[in-house]
């Protein structure tokens, strides 16, 4: 009998990665295609759907050509998405603008205006998307005030993964998760919310139809058929996005178990078995399915803020790590590592660009506070990988009060290839920290929920049959006392900055809008 072949396709922010998975969960291939980031003005982010959905094909045809699978071979391809995406289409279905993605910040001021009015925290309480410029409810909102041509000629609004399946597939439907990550899908309802449709300015009847994340689709386009090398008949499975997915791929889908993804970004979420949102706003709930909700946040400054001190500050450990021959990244944390915890007095604010959960504040900038003439430049590395941390413990916070202790921490992305890095997370936050042995936590959640879909298997909870855990770090308890007494700090300079934040933020943009137009 011939093995069976699950793919779990996932459509992030700069990349598309397909791996095939058997069904014990082991990798037999991958495809990986990169796109560009393109910024047409100070605070915009943006791609080109077509360039995506080019990379969806030549991703999938490449991990299928690498695992040698046969068309009968292949059982189900599950979906991942970046979340927040906005593509404006006409009644064709063809673009009308370029994908506006979450990093977008041109929604600044209608964010702003939601906030004052009590009305973005009565969509918030409804909807579980906080008000924040990623949000597709606001850069509607900015589209139809800045661009009124464009929104007039809009037939419907959609998500990037939305638009790949119309390619592939002719239906405009959307998961319950990518819609859930909206602000304009009740969470009660699961359908689209009448007050946030009546606040952006359109109709249930210009968005997808929603579906749940299990949903299968069939008819696969037999050109694009051909093109990827599967049978047209071959299930697609609509799934969900890359974060609710990822804690499915990590095996952190019971109450107790946080999963904290750090690359580019940081996020920390936790499963609950019913939508829950915060008075005070700091969180988020996306669907995964009717009985696994998802609440958490994400961080805007992960792996980038060390990326950034690398390149701009670190040049002594950059050359050292030339003569061995070794990641520059090593040379870094490994000289970080001879300074205690806390750095000595010396906190780093990582907010570069801004900050979403828990404060959900586009204005916010980083700062390094405490500097002393005895700090050196490994006390810096040493915050800046603390500072990092901080950010993601702050949302740590916001999840303990709504539900409840954490009994263990699975941790993934880049940051998980270092032992000291993953001790520090477990210092700081007092629980066991475990490391799955995959770090492609959404492609594999991914395909487990396209298992799922389709009856290979009977139970989410089946996914940690197809795990093993690589690393585990038990907590320092000292250094614990010594991280929870600096975040009080942290937290306090944080709040007594909000004023200046506004000020040196709109400093920026005035700065940069000049550049720009000279």
């Amino acid at each position: 009998m011939n093995e069976t072949y699950f793919i779990g396709l996932d459509i992030g922010t700069t990349s598309t990665k397909a791996i095939v998975f058997t069904r014990s969960g082991s990798i037999k291939g991958t495809g990986n295609v990169d796109y560009p980031l393109l910024v047409p003005q100070p605070s915009w982010a943006e791609q080109e759907p077509d360039a995506i959905f080019a990379a969806v094909i030549q991703a999938l045809r490449q991990a299928i050509a690498q695992a040698g699978a046969q068309r009968s071979e292949i059982a189900g391809i599950g979906f991942s998405t970046a979340m927040h995406s906005l593509i404006a289409v006409d009644a064709s279905g063809n673009p009308l603008t370029n994908v506006i993605i979450w990093a977008d910040n041109r929604s600044v001021e209608q964010t702003e205006r939601l906030k004052r009015d009590g009305t973005g925290h009565r969509i918030y309480l409804a909807t579980g998307t906080p008000i924040h410029p990623m949000s597709p409810l606001t850069k509607l909102i900015w589209m139809r005030e800045k661009d009124p041509d464009t929104f007039r000629r809009a037939a419907k609004f959609l998500s990037i993964k939305e638009y790949v399946i119309y390619r592939l597939f002719g239906q405009f439907v959307v998961d319950y998760s990518i819609a859930s990550a909206t602000g304009l899908f009740n969470l009660k309802r699961l359908d689209w919310d009448e007050e946030a449709l009546r606040v952006a300015g359109i109709s249930a009847q210009q968005l997808s139809e929603p579906v749940p994340t299990t949903h299968v689709l069939r008819g696969l386009d037999k050109r694009y058929a051909d093109e990827i090398g599967i049978d047209p008949d071959t299930p697609f499975v609509v799934g969900a996005s890359d974060g609710v997915l990822a804690n499915l791929g990590v095996g952190a889908i019971e109450p107790g178990q946080v999963a904290i993804t750090i690359g580019t970004s940081g996020a920390v979420r936790t499963v609950v078995p019913e939508p829950i949102t915060d008075q005070k706003g700091r969180t988020f709930c996306y669907v995964l399915t009717d009985k696994h909700w998802v609440i958490g946040g994400p961080t805007n400054n992960g792996g980038l803020m060390l990326r950034w001190f690398r390149d701009e500050f670190s040049w002594p450990e950059v050359e050292k790590a030339k003569e061995l021959g070794v990641d520059p990244y090593d040379v870094m944390i490994q000289a970080a590592q001879d300074v205690p915890a806390g750095a000595e007095g010396l906190l780093f604010l990582p907010f570069l660009s801004g900050e979403r959960a828990p404060y959900w504040n586009p204005q916010a900038r980083g700062s390094f506070f405490g500097i002393g003439l005895h700090h050196k430049r490994q006390h810096f590395i040493r915050a800046v990988l603390e500072g990092i941390l901080f950010s993601v413990y702050s949302v740590g916070i916001a999840l303990r009060d709504l539900a409840g202790g954490a009994r263990e921490i699975r941790a993934s992305g880049g940051f998980a290839r270092s032992r000291e890095w993953r001790q520090i997370m477990a210092d700081m936050f007092g629980y066991e920290v475990l490391i799955p042995e995959t770090h492609e936590s959404s492609s594999l959640g991914a395909a487990v929920l396209a298992m799922h879909a389709v009856g290979a298997i009977r139970d989410l909870s089946e996914v940690n049959g197809l795990l093993r855990i690589a690393h585990r770090h038990e907590p320092d308890l000292e250094r614990s006392g010594t991280y929870l007494e600096l975040f009080y700090i942290y937290e306090r300079v944080y709040l007594n900055l909000l004023e200046e934040y506004k000020l040196i933020a709109d400093f920026q943009q005035r700065s940069r809008t000049s550049q720009h137009t000279r």
